[in-house]
């Protein structure tokens, strides 16, 4: 099989999975990262079967599962008055139906066992501090330029780009879409504490999905069930300046003022929060000649069907299938991975604002999701998800 010279543009989940699957298919990858140095600090996140399947293929199995947890179900729950709304089954019943688990997960330690898988692999060039300028399309290889910390510039070269930069990618524009993601007038205010301080009610190993009008908030238990990760989103018409910025827990905790006891403490116990803007952008396009998109790079979705790093891992798993066979032809196979990749990334963008006007919804709309979800089950809601948790991404 001809090995192919690959650069990958940012080193987050997308970015780390991808370099280790096309390393795995024998190819030369170079991985790119603005930072210097990889934080501990991070939120938790969701890896459903569509997911996880992916990530014990590359035979992270056993490390995953020293820092992964398992949530039995997910509890929904009215902010206002704490009552059930209904519930989703996860833990065995997805096992059973999907073939694989839905895990929760800090950030870090995924990057951390990501990056370790990664750094064993003598194929992979793992470079930091270097900034990237532009990126050139072309028919025989694909150009980029980067810059490092010090101001040092460097041209190289290599037979195809990935762009795994994020929702503000560089390499995005350079397939001709310079479009702004858009701001979605939501906020996130993430935290982890210590699941000793939760409260009783909601220390278990389950997922709380707590709904009202103006906001919703997610907790999970992460780090094997040590911490509690929580998610607060608020409505605003101001995005946060910058990447992210610290909140004042008391200003959470008056604008969740009104909620059931339960939850107002569990919102009380976080020390430090930090708040992040939510942003999507339109999915257009995910390849040219010889450059890819995946992840939020190509797809950014908002956070309401938490599949934001799930499909990030799709993406790496399908390029790293196409780009296995004997005579890779690039340009057509890139062609291939947009066929195949950009309605179901749409449809995943579709579904999450959809989430978003329902976990919201009014009284009058919440009355009837309300009924749905009761007479659905729990069984039922997981099902409901068939299309997402069920896809097995090409081998």
């Amino acid at each position: 099989m001809p090995h192919l010279s690959i650069a990958v543009v940012g080193a987050g989940i997308g970015g780390l999975t991808a370099a280790l699957a096309l390393a795995r298919q024998g190819h030369a990858v170079t991985l790119i990262e603005r930072r210097t140095g990889f934080s501990e600090v991070g939120a938790g996140l969701q890896l459903s079967p569509n997911a996880s399947r992916i990530l014990m293929k590359l035979g992270l199995s056993a490390a995953l599962r020293r820092v992964v947890t398992e949530p039995r179900r997910v509890v929904v729950r009215s902010i206002r008055s704490g009552k059930p709304i209904g519930q989703v089954a996860l833990g065995a019943f997805m096992r059973e139906r999907f073939g694989a688990p839905y895990w929760v997960v800090h950030r870090a330690d995924l990057q951390t066992l990501l990056l370790d898988a990664v750094r064993s692999e003598p194929s992979i060039r793992l470079v930091m501090g270097r900034t990237v300028e532009s990126v050139e399309d072309g028919p025989g290889q694909a150009a980029l330029t980067w810059t490092s910390a010090g101001g040092a510039r460097e041209s190289v070269t290599a037979d195809m780009v990935i762009g795994a930069d994020g929702v503000w990618s560089k390499v995005r524009q350079a397939l001709g879409d310079s479009d702004a993601p858009a701001f979605r007038r939501f906020i996130a205010w993430r935290a982890t504490f210590e699941r000793s301080a939760a409260p009783a009610e909601l220390a278990g190993d389950e997922t709380g999905l707590w709904l009202g009008p103006q906001g919703h908030v997610v907790h999970y238990p992460i780090a094997g069930g040590r911490l509690v990760n929580v998610v607060a989103i608020e409505r605003s018409t101001i995005p946060v300046e910058g990447w992210a910025a610290p909140g004042n827990r008391d200003d959470l905790l008056a604008r969740y003022a009104s909620a059931a006891p339960a939850l107002k403490f569990l919102l009380a116990q976080p020390p430090e929060w930090l708040r992040w803007s939510l942003y999507d952008h339109p999915a257009k396009r995910l390849a040219g000649a010889r450059i890819a998109l995946l992840g939020d790079a190509g797809h950014p979705v908002l956070p309401f069907l938490a599949q934001g790093a799930a499909l990030a891992i799709e993406d790496a798993a399908t390029l790293a299938s196409l780009l296995g066979g004997e005579q890779p032809d690039i340009p057509r196979l890139l062609q291939v991975y947009e066929e195949q990749r950009l309605g179901r990334a749409r449809r995943v963008q579709t579904e999450a604002r959809r989430n978003g006007r329902i976990y919201h919804a009014g009284a009058l709309v919440a009355f009837g999701r309300n009924l749905v979800m009761r007479h659905l089950g729990p069984e039922g809601m997981t099902k409901r998800y068939d299309w997402l948790y069920g896809v097995h991404t090409p081998e």
